[in-house]
């Protein structure tokens, strides 16, 4: 994938030190001192354009999010979306947002064990070649650095309109040992709900009368208790 940014793309970004973090290695195990609290942290790996985390982080404002891109057009546009969308409140620079370039490979260079208390995989490339399966974001060697940096209430959600690839995720949540939830193979099948945030391809897909694919897999200990406590309710016992 390759993207043609603006000139002086770079420059853009490093003179948004309220917001865009170039450097995140550096904030291992010290993202709650960043933000200066202890809210959760939860973190979209391959934001794209940022409209997700952005309304994410208007519409949850007791939690921290991190929007992480490997690309410097994506974190410029994720900006600007971030600051547009808490403009209604006449915030410059969202508080509990910020936007994060890294290659996710390299996950556990920047967040510490039991750091992160919630993973969005967001209609993340499907790698459609079996010769390529480890690069999918679902792929058991980065469900290995998932567990690792989430903490014991963690849990990964995840959508996607591929098929392959949800068939394929499902499978490797499963092997893994991970409990799952909530899985929809229509998730707009009944209408939006107003609650749900969607992303740009999201937004596009549904117009397009496209199946959206979605599950929740629980990951920190925690996390299953509580799901083993309440799964019952949701069936009127």
């Amino acid at each position: 994938m390759r993207l043609r940014g603006r000139k002086g793309i770079r420059e853009n970004l490093e003179q948004q030190e309220d917001l865009v973090v170039l450097d995140p290695g550096q904030y291992r195990g010290k993202w709650a001192s960043l933000f200066g609290n202890d809210l959760p942290i939860h973190v979209e790996f391959g934001m794209g354009k940022g409209q997700f985390i952005s309304q994410m982080s208007y519409k949850h404002q007791q939690v921290n999010f991190i929007g992480v891109d490997m690309y410097d057009e994506l974190i410029r546009r994720a900006s600007e979306k971030g600051r547009n969308v808490w403009a209604q409140e006449g915030v410059d620079t969202p508080p509990n947002l910020k936007l994060a370039l890294f290659n996710i490979e390299n996950v556990e260079e920047v967040f510490e064990p039991g750091e992160i208390e919630r993973l969005y995989l967001n209609f993340s490339d499907p790698w459609p070649k079996t010769k390529h399966a480890r690069r999918r974001l679902t792929h058991p060697r980065f469900l290995d650095k998932y567990s690792r940096i989430l903490n014991e209430r963690g849990e990964i959600h995840f959508k996607t309109d591929s098929v392959t690839l949800f068939e394929f995720s499902l499978n490797a949540f499963a092997d893994y040992g991970l409990q799952m939830t909530n899985i929809s193979l229509d998730l707009h099948r009944d209408g939006l709900n107003e609650e749900h945030v969607m992303t740009e391809y999201e937004t596009k897909f549904v117009g397009q009368g496209m199946q959206i694919h979605r599950c929740e897999a629980i990951v920190g200990k925690e996390a299953l208790a509580s799901y083993h406590q309440n799964r019952l309710e949701k069936y009127g016992k």
